[in-house]
């Protein structure tokens, strides 16, 4: 049988590993923010003899005039039309898109052009960080609630957020280093990439806590880490073919869906694997930690080494 529980410094230092360059990317350069959270240009073009424009066609005409990371949207019933939501944008170089566009596909109608604010403003974003917080608190309290009779259920919870903010750290770590040596930008996408990560990243942290829960009762008198090893194994199959099936999806969606949700697509499964590492190898084995005191009694021992 695998010993995982044993080995959980090792996995808890590639983890560390994942996770300090991104946030010290994050802390150097930020969070390579869109349009949709800094505003910028709002481009709407109708072409004559056009239809079923492609999004991902028109983003790509787009990179030889650096909008490459532009939203773009068909507009009208026929697909005639595109709406392209760009950083700010000069008359002349916008002259030159809609002729390189009608070059493509036909006489082009500006039907508006004009600056816009941000879809995404920073209350909103603020909302969302407060909603964020309000559902962990709603999540440990909910697994401290289904664990109550469980020793120490509150660890469960805790476990499990803890789990979830390494998810968290290792989407915005990632975004932040693809930023920068990429020129990839989060848009109103990318909390919707996260919110699916916390979620998923919770369900199967559970899933194996229940089952801890559950042999708990069956192997009253087994050491708790041998329960613990012994439940991430049972559970290890399940983790895998769920989540690698979900993973296979998103790899197909983010080689042949296009530029328009390759990005979305991208962040999902980065967030979706690190979700089944860290329930895996990371929440079960801080229950572990907790139940041997093992932080309490290294700092004991480094102070007695200090004091010797």
């Amino acid at each position: 049988m695998f010993d995982i529980v044993a080995k959980r410094y090792w996995f808890f230092g590639l983890s560390l590993l994942v996770i300090v360059p991104g946030l010290i990317g994050l802390a150097i350069w930020g969070l390579p923010l869109a349009i949709d959270f800094t505003g910028g240009s709002l481009l709407e073009v109708q072409f004559a003899g056009a239809h079923n424009v492609q999004p991902g066609d028109v983003k790509t005409a787009l990179v030889s005039f650096g909008y490459g990371d532009s939203l773009v949207q068909t507009t009208g019933a026929a697909g005639d039309g595109v709406i392209i939501r760009a950083k700010p944008m000069q008359d002349e170089t916008k002259a030159q898109i809609v002729a390189n566009l009608a070059a493509r596909y036909g006489a082009a109608t500006i039907v508006q052009f004009e600056n816009v604010g941000p879809t995404v403003g920073a209350e909103v974003a603020q909302r969302a960080a407060g909603a964020v917080g309000l559902a962990t608190l709603g999540m440990l309290a909910y697994i401290s609630y289904a664990f109550r009779r469980v020793p120490h259920a509150i660890r469960y919870g805790t476990a499990a957020i803890i789990a979830m903010l390494h998810d968290v750290a290792v989407v915005v770590g990632t975004t932040a280093l693809l930023g920068h040596f990429l020129g990839w930008q989060i848009d109103s996408l990318f909390l919707t990439a996260l919110l699916t990560v916390i979620g998923f990243s919770v369900h199967d942290t559970i899933v194996v806590f229940d089952r801890i829960r559950e042999n708990l009762v069956h192997h009253r008198r087994a050491p708790y880490e041998a329960v613990v090893n012994h439940s991430i194994v049972q559970t290890l199959d399940r983790s895998i073919n769920t989540q690698l099936t979900v993973m296979l999806t998103l790899l197909a969606l983010a080689l042949f869906g296009g530029l328009t949700i390759r990005h979305f697509v991208v962040t999902l499964l980065i967030g979706v694997f690190s979700g089944t590492y860290s329930s895996i190898f990371n929440a079960a084995p801080i229950l572990v930690v907790w139940e041997n005191n093992e932080l309490v009694n290294l700092f004991r021992r480094r102070r007695s080494e200090a004091a010797a």
